[in-house]
């Protein structure tokens, strides 16, 4: 858990300030043409995503779900009305509003939509006190919610790999490289991470030795 949280911090720390400024200059995403509120709902996004991502670390850590389990609800209840919910409908309209190309709002859009629909299956489960269920389509959550650390890295490795061939593959043109690099981060870092997830989740447990 202490290498979560270190990372958590560490992507928070570089993310969040040029939105807490409040001040639509230092806004890593360019705001579409006729649309001067965009600013302000990303803004809604990026703080409401970073509450998802702080109350998930508290709910997956299984110290405090043993000891804690007061704790560990009403963190749940943070994560999903506090974080996901708010922050996933501002990203329905992030995302389909992406200056980044149709691809890419396509993958934003997706990514909402499932966002949500995983973290509402998890909510339910645990109201009704299906609990493995719970615990399942919570993973999911949680895997969604941390996509946008892989989205980061994905996005690096596609600028490094793809810049040099901005005047052979893409023709010169830049809004033709960044729509390609947006895409292909987008779409790579919610499906890794989700195939990931199901994957661990589908893992048969290990057999257990004699004695």
């Amino acid at each position: 858990m202490g290498p979560l949280a270190l990372l958590v911090i560490a992507f928070l720390g570089y993310s969040l300030p040029p939105y807490l400024a409040l001040d639509p200059a230092q806004s890593r995403v360019p705001a579409p043409e006729g649309f001067p509120q965009h600013y302000w709902i990303l803004v809604g996004h990026v703080v409401f995503g970073s509450i998802a991502m702080i109350t998930s670390v508290v709910q997956i850590w299984p110290w405090v779900r043993r000891r804690f389990p007061v704790l560990h609800r009403w963190s749940g209840r943070a994560y999903v009305f506090g974080g996901v919910l708010p922050s996933a409908v501002l990203a329905l309209t992030i995302g389909a509003t992406s200056p980044f190309g149709p691809a890419t709002r396509a993958s934003n859009v997706m990514l909402a939509v499932l966002w949500l629909g995983t973290t509402f299956a998890g909510y339910r489960a645990a109201r009704e006190r299906r609990f493995g269920d719970h615990r399942r389509w919570m993973i999911r959550s949680f895997a969604l919610t941390f996509s946008i650390i892989l989205n980061r890295v994905v996005t690096a490795g596609a600028v490094v790999f793809l810049e040099p061939q901005l005047a052979t593959t893409f023709g010169g043109s830049q809004i033709a490289l960044s729509q390609s690099i947006a895409a292909l981060s987008g779409w790579v870092s919610w499906t890794v991470v989700l195939i990931g997830a199901q994957l661990w989740l589908d893992r048969k447990p290990r057999p257990a030795v004699a004695a």
